[in-house]
């Protein structure tokens, strides 16, 4: 049972990454912030690998095309989804962004029956239904904020079909590299998703904006923060990944949902309405009944 543990240490620490690059979007901008979670995590990835690496001194790794590829379309949806993500709390609030994340699950089944013949049972399927009711009554947005309240929804079903693709990915490549320890697979896929992430984001940022770069070293401190969280995040899901079914797990995930709730009402003033409260709460039953389905 030691997945529900990792579960559960994960949503806090994922949360607080998310708090903290929220507050460096002002300065670095959602692509300098995004590269926070990735630069500033990679040390502490390093460590964490060289740890587990340590502990399992048989695993034989075999990096292959298929591991090369997994990781390769988990970077680039992982980068997408965060910055998607980012904006999306500018624009729709800070917990109700975080609900919509959640929609990485349902959309992750239908994209796994539509690309690669998944069979879903009927409660994943009404599981489907539900946070899909869910979102909607979520996205919609108040008549005199039509264009922001969309631009927000569409951002939030963005990030969360991007995360769908970057599990999937990273699924894949600890799958290909070492069948036999998915923890120490996992955690390689991880460092070596840092580095690529870290370095590609570094270069863009340097010809398309400097002065995002800048603000990531000024604000070191805050971006140390939502690296250590980001990474201990990642370090826990995957954990938990490779040791129980991907459903189970982002089900016990979603009492991020009410903590990022707390923390949007603690720290960003948000006052979500009653249509959010109702849109979140078809949403997290949604994604329930989908993992267990």
């Amino acid at each position: 049972m030691l997945w529900i543990f990792l579960t559960a240490a994960a949503a806090p620490l994922q949360v607080a990454r998310n708090a903290l690059q929220r507050g460096l979007v002002g300065d670095a901008g959602p692509w300098g912030a995004t590269l926070v979670r990735f630069l500033f995590g990679l040390p502490f990835s390093i460590a964490m690998f060289a740890v587990v690496a340590l502990a399992t001194p048989d695993a034989e790794p075999e990096p292959s095309l298929r591991f090369a590829l997994g990781v390769l379309a988990g970077a680039l949806a992982q980068i997408a989804a965060t910055g998607c993500l980012l904006l999306a709390m500018h624009r729709s609030g800070f917990a109700v962004a975080t609900v919509m994340q959640q929609s990485s699950l349902p959309l992750g089944a239908v994209l796994g029956w539509l690309a690669l013949g998944d069979q879903l049972s009927a409660a994943a399927w009404g599981g489907v239904a539900v946070a899909t009711a869910g979102l909607f009554i979520l996205s919609w947005p108040k008549p005199q904020d039509l264009r922001g309240g969309l631009a927000g929804a569409l951002l939030g079903l963005a990030s969360g079909a991007a995360f769908a693709v970057a599990l999937n990915g990273y699924r894949q490549a600890g799958l290909a590299l070492d069948p036999g320890h998915p923890i120490y697979s996992a955690l390689a896929g991880v460092v070596c998703a840092q580095a690529f992430q870290s370095v590609l984001l570094v270069a863009i940022l340097g010809v398309v904006r400097p002065g995002a770069l800048r603000a990531v070293a000024t604000s070191w401190r805050a971006s140390l923060g939502a690296g250590f969280c980001g990474s201990a995040a990642s370090a826990c899901w995957f954990a938990a990944l490779a040791l129980a079914p991907a459903g189970p797990v982002r089900a016990v995930g979603v009492i991020e949902a009410p903590i990022a709730a707390a923390v949007g009402r603690r720290l960003f003033r948000e006052q979500p309405s009653l249509r959010q409260w109702v849109g979140g709460a078809f949403t997290t039953l949604g994604v329930v009944l989908t993992a267990l389905g």
